[in-house]
Parts: C-alpha cells; sequence; structure tokens
C-alpha cells in the first residue's frame, strides 16, 4: 500500500510541476509573442482556469505528501519526504502571497478595463511564478529522491 501512494503522489506531483514549468516557459512567453490584446485575453483566461484548478492540485499533492511522511514515518527517505512537503508548502505560501492577489485581478480584465501597467503586473507575475517553479521542482527532486 506505501509503494502505491508513493508512486501515486510522485506522478501527481510532477505532473503537476510539468503544468507549471509550461506555463512558466512555454504559454507564457507564447502568449507574450501575442498583439496586447490577445497576449491578456489568454493570461486572463489562463487565470481563470488555472486559478480554479492549482489550488485544488498544490493542497491535494501536500496532502498526499503528508499521508506519505506518517505512513511511512518508520522508512528509509521518510526525511526527504518532509522535506518535500516543506518546499511544497513553501511553495502554497508564496502563491498565497504572491501571486493569487496579481491572478486574482489579471483574470478579471478585459481589453477595456485592464490597468496601463498591466504588462508589469503579468512580468512581476512572472517572475514570483519563475520562483515558485523551483521550489517545486526542488520539491519533486527531493520527493523522487526519497523512493531510491
Amino acid at each position: 500500500m506505501l509503494n502505491a501512494l508513493e508512486v501515486f503522489t510522485t506522478v501527481v506531483l510532477g505532473v503537476m510541476v510539468g503544468v507549471e514549468f509550461s506555463v512558466a516557459f512555454v504559454m507564457n512567453p507564447i502568449f507574450s509573442g501575442l498583439p496586447d490584446d490577445a497576449n491578456q485575453q489568454a493570461r486572463s483566461h489562463g487565470g481563470r482556469m488555472l486559478g480554479a484548478v492549482m489550488p485544488v492540485w498544490y493542497i491535494g499533492s501536500l496532502v498526499l505528501i503528508a499521508m506519505w511522511a506518517v505512513a511511512g514515518w518508520h522508512h528509509d527517505g521518510a526525511g526527504l519526504v518532509v522535506v518535500a512537503g516543506a518546499l511544497l508548502l513553501v511553495s502554497v505560501v508564496m502563491s498565497l502571497l504572491l501571486l493569487v492577489p496579481i491572478n486574482n485581478q489579471g483574470k478579471t480584465w478585459t481589453a477595456e478595463n485592464r490597468p496601463a501597467d498591466w504588462k508589469e503586473q503579468m512580468s512581476r507575475w512572472d517572475r514570483y511564478h519563475y520562483a515558485r517553479v523551483a521550489v517545486i521542482v526542488a520539491a519533486f527532486a527531493v520527493l523522487v529522491a526519497a523512493l531510491v
């Protein structure tokens, strides 16, 4: 049963990391190459769509890691699982304090109501997101290390 939890947790977190990596290094650069209206519309739509899914994914991943840490407490790698969980918790706090406030504004913008500094706000969101991606990649790497 522990092995199944380990694999499931690793896959769930790994796919989440892949999505966030793709947003940072594929999707947003594509959007930035579009004309302003299309760029802003794509980011707003992405903010609405992923803003609804990612909180469940982050918290679900954190719960799975906590379950793994408890279930595997007396097994090798338990300390690494706790470190991975701590890193993921840092990413959740970063999200709540830094990214979500910007996303909550951006997802309501249209060409008619977006602020004059919308590009600067998106650039700030991108910088915070790069940092968050680094943290969750580290969490994933530590979690994988716990498997070996």
